[in-house]
């Protein structure tokens, strides 16, 4: 369980902090949430504390945790789709909900691939964004650094710098 002020991850929507727990009544039943709040985009959500772990909630990676992945983004392997685009849209949505940064890392490094080779759908696009979302909203709880740094250091990370 999870308390108030804890730094957590949510494999959907990124990185917030516990705000509150709150009990309330829906469809008859009591119930405890978890109130998110998400600095990166504002979001607020409400998790049930009781679905916190199904929901793939988790802590925030630690910063040297974070670093290393850093430094691991550009030797990562990443499969080039040749399928159609739904069976690029499930697998790809599959590893964003896997809740694993390397996975998720995995998706922006492909679609940034794809980008440049052929452009991208509007769903696509959108995948990429949240990917993006997920991947830098936790590095910037782990570490305190500045989302824009940190998005610029991902994607010269995944792209290689420009020398693809």
């Amino acid at each position: 369980m999870f308390c108030v002020g804890d730094k957590v991850a949510h494999p959907m929507h990124g990185a917030g902090i516990i705000d509150k727990i709150v009990t309330e009544t829906v469809a008859g039943a009591r119930q405890d949430y978890y109130v998110f709040r998400m600095p990166v985009g504002g979001l607020t959500l409400k998790i049930p504390t009781a679905a916190g772990e199904t929901s793939g909630l988790r802590g925030v990676w630690e910063h040297n945790r974070i670093r290393k992945l850093l430094q691991d983004l550009s030797g990562l392997e990443v499969e080039r789709f040749t399928g159609s685009w739904n069976q690029r849209y499930r697998e790809n949505m599959e590893k964003l909900k896997s809740g694993d940064l390397y996975e998720v890392a995995r998706v922006i490094k492909s679609l940034l691939y794809r980008e440049n080779e052929r452009g991208l759908s509007t769903g696509e696009r959108k995948i990429l964004r949240t990917a993006k979302q997920i991947l830098i909203s936790e590095m910037v709880l782990s570490t305190g650094e500045d989302y824009g740094e940190l998005e610029q250091q991902v994607h010269l990370a995944v792209t290689g710098g420009g020398k693809d």
